[in-house]
């Protein structure tokens, strides 16, 4: 099969879910939207901060994903949190169904971005962080930045 040159265009990212979590695995879905919520999505007006996934009846679902209600809908616009259906295949929704049942890991939603012309939405097998390893990673990161801008000032004084 020829591989597809196909543009990804971000909409969102959910910065926070790599603040709280040890992400594990990720895997891209589908996500099942209406066309008032395409519109909103194309526009950037999503937010996947409270966001998360879960599995129900065999099927996987994303709850509390905030798609902004779009400005020039009508009166068939859709709920700004309803929970919307993740397109996975069978055996993928029963491999993430064990993970996260033995193991009491969760499915977080970290990116929703265009495909194509395709929505995609990327979940990952995370698990939550501790208060002490939450402080020792933004620890390393203002130490990191710290010696990027020692390095910056030393490069100019030469």
């Amino acid at each position: 099969m020829a591989e597809k040159n196909e543009a990804i265009k971000v909409i969102t990212t959910n910065r926070e879910a790599y603040f709280n979590y040890h992400i594990l695995e990720t895997y891209e879905t589908g996500i099942q939207l209406t066309g008032t919520e395409v519109k909103s999505a194309r526009a950037g007006r999503v937010n996947l901060k409270d966001a998360y996934a879960t599995i129900q009846d065999g099927e996987a679902w994303l709850l509390n994903a905030h798609i902004s209600q779009y400005t020039h809908g009508n009166r068939q616009n859709h709920d700004p949190i309803r929970d919307r259906r993740l397109l996975l295949h069978k055996k993928e929704i029963i491999r993430l169904k064990s993970k996260v049942q033995e193991k009491g890991l969760t499915l977080v939603p970290t990116k929703l971005y265009f495909k194509g012309n395709l929505i995609k939405c990327e979940i990952a097998i995370a698990k939550g962080k501790k208060f002490y390893d939450k402080r020792e990673t933004e620890a390393r990161k203002t130490q990191e930045r710290e010696a990027r801008a020692a390095m910056k000032h030393r490069s100019r004084e030469e």
